[in-house]
């Protein structure tokens, strides 16, 4: 299909966030899908795959959720990049050891330390999951209104998005939802709000994360909720990006038919 896009600027509560929107030209109503983007935020591969889904039949939302005004003065995309850089830079078994990344971080000078610091906070110390889950909800909210809708929505996301997309999904306001290698929600039982079916797509070396796929899959048993895991052999954290390092074609291109058939089971059918 052809496709829309434009910039837009949604409400939120006392703020806005600005996203991306891929639609496609010819008339008629769509499922809408709102897709959340990794650690870094909107970026150019984003906006691509946004544009990819709405060729399949889609009104594609990718909010910036690092937009808001009470989050953009630390989360520039420079503080963003400078965080990025010191953690790629520390072993992978060392990432999530606050004491080690102490002592990394003094090695730094006090302006590179201070910044990232800052964003080391929001992004994992204390994330504002629940604020990060407002800014989605408005954003479905703000899809169910535009006249191409359908009303069925459903979400996906990446990494840090993919943690997002299930806390989206645990609102109860989506019909399905697909998670690429993110966080289980806090605390688990939350799947019980979960309305739609989810999908879960990890690569087999993504060892951090995979540890906790079994308490994902207990829960969505225990709730009686329709899933779909795939674990990808060889293939890493990110593997569906092909702008970083770990790109893996043959998972990325399994996952993305994966996915396009998803959603037109759940969105479409």
């Amino acid at each position: 299909m052809d496709i829309k896009t434009e910039e837009v600027t949604y409400k939120t509560r006392g703020d806005a966030i600005s996203a991306h929107l891929a639609y496609p030209t010819q008339e008629g109503k769509y499922p809408g899908i709102v897709l959340i983007h990794e650690i870094f935020g909107v970026d150019e591969h984003m906006r691509k795959v946004a544009d990819r889904i709405a060729a399949e039949g889609y009104v594609v939302l990718a909010p910036h959720l690092f937009s808001s005004k009470a989050l953009s003065p630390v989360l520039t995309p420079e503080n963003i990049g400078a965080t990025m850089k010191f953690m790629m830079s520390i072993p992978m078994d060392k990432q999530r050891d606050p004491e080690y990344r102490a002592a990394e971080l003094a090695k730094l000078d006090e302006k590179t330390r201070d910044v990232i610091g800052k964003v080391n906070d929001v992004f994992f110390v204390n994330r504002p999951t629940k604020l990060f889950v407002k800014y989605l909800v408005s954003g479905v909210d703000y899809l169910n209104s535009l006249p191409k809708a359908s009303g069925k929505i459903g979400s996906a996301g990446f990494c840090f998005g993919g943690g997002m997309s299930i806390n989206l999904a645990c609102t109860g306001k989506t019909d399905a939802s697909i998670i690429f290698y993110g966080e289980n929600p806090s605390p688990i039982s939350r799947i019980k709000n979960v309305k739609g079916a989810v999908m879960g797509l990890y690569g087999g070396e993504d060892h951090r994360l995979n540890v906790n796929i079994d308490k994902l899959v207990k829960a969505l048993t225990k709730y009686n909720k329709p899933f779909t895991i795939k674990v990808f052999p060889g293939a890493h954290h990110a593997f569906f990006n092909d702008t970083r390092p770990h790109y893996n074609q043959a998972a990325a291109e399994d996952s993305w038919r994966m996915m396009t058939k998803f959603f037109k089971d759940n969105l479409q059918g």
